[in-house]
């Protein structure tokens, strides 16, 4: 499309109420930027918010990352100018512009480019949120890691690794447990099933220091039961359904357990805690410790398609949409 246009829903359901639109981008004001998108990236969060899982006021514009080039700055903005590279967190990036503020715009390093930073900015924080500011993991720990291959593990295995720690993962398929293998999982265990009796055997019988799990409702008992003994239940995510409710009593049965249900704006709530993710993200993709591993790409007009890919299981790494 010539046009600049939008993916909207003015109903929740499944794909096929993300309808493309034109619209006319919204001229930055003080202390914002317009920019031309290159790529908005696609989490599982967008499908969360398409079925109503997680309310949202309609008509709404999915997406919650992107990157692209600076068209035009609002008066007072000075750090950017047009023709800047810059990744984002915002509301509405299915696009194929975005106006948002300055002080929330990431200028990109030259060597990681636009595309790659949408396929990663959300995913990638999420994993360092995880990893250094819910809790710090530690050299010599044990990591359980559900869905090694997606968006967020594809970076949490390589990055917990490359810290020391030893990352056990668990995945559905041969072909994703080869993958695991290959970002820097010790062990993986292929299937849902019998999770915990297989963490246990692989730790003679200690249980891991922390699990990851982004699976939810199938998980999270596995994950509660492979814990050693004031073991981190840190649930961020819901690919199976929410999680039943949980009695504070089952985390006294475990042995003191600890449960979070963090979410990523929590830790990035002012400019410096967000460039001070961001750093640490931009070096780790630079050093090669993490890699924008785009294993899909669809034109932003085929985010329903996408939706279908990414909720049916058959996705790998990330998944960018582009204008």
């Amino acid at each position: 499309m010539t046009h600049p246009y939008r993916i909207q829903m003015h109903e929740t359901g499944g794909p096929e109420v993300l309808k493309v639109e034109e619209f006319e981008p919204r001229k930055p004001g003080a202390g914002e930027v317009l920019v031309r998108q290159s790529a908005s990236g696609l989490n599982f969060i967008d499908t969360y918010h398409r079925t109503g899982l997680y309310p949202v006021r309609l008509p709404f514009t999915p997406g919650q990352e992107g990157a692209g080039i600076v068209q035009e700055v609002g008066e007072g903005v000075t750090r950017l100018k047009p023709g800047d590279a810059v990744a984002y967190l915002g509301a509405g990036t299915y696009a194929s512009h975005f106006t948002g503020p300055a002080d929330r715009m990431l200028a990109l390093p030259a060597e990681v480019p636009p595309q790659e930073a949408a396929a990663v900015l959300l995913k990638g924080l999420t994993a360092w949120a995880l990893l250094f500011e819910v809790r710090a993991i530690q050299a010599g720990e044990t990591a359980l890691v559900w869905a090694p291959v997606g968006g967020v593990g594809s970076l949490l295995v390589p990055w917990a690794a490359s810290l020391g720690a030893r990352v056990i993962a668990v995945t559905s398929t041969d072909e994703k447990a080869e993958k695991a293998r290959a970002l820097g999982a010790s062990d993986v265990i292929v299937g849902y099933e019998g999770v915990a009796r297989k963490v246990r055997d692989l730790t003679d019988g200690r249980g891991v220091d922390v699990a990851y799990d982004s699976v939810g409702k199938i998980s999270a008992e596995e994950s509660l039961s492979s814990l050693r003994t004031a073991g981190w239940f840190v649930t961020y995510g819901n690919a199976s359904g929410p999680v039943d409710p949980i009695p504070p009593g089952r985390l006294a049965q475990g042995g003191s357990l600890v449960m979070t249900r963090p979410t990523l704006f929590s830790f990035i709530q002012t400019p410096e805690s967000l460039a001070r993710g961001a750093s640490l993200l931009f070096s780790a993709l630079k050093a090669g410790t993490l890699k924008a591993d785009i294993g899909q790409r669809f034109p932003l007009t085929d985010a329903a398609k996408a939706h279908e890919a990414i909720e049916s299981g058959t996705t790998t790494g990330a998944t960018v949409l582009i204008p």
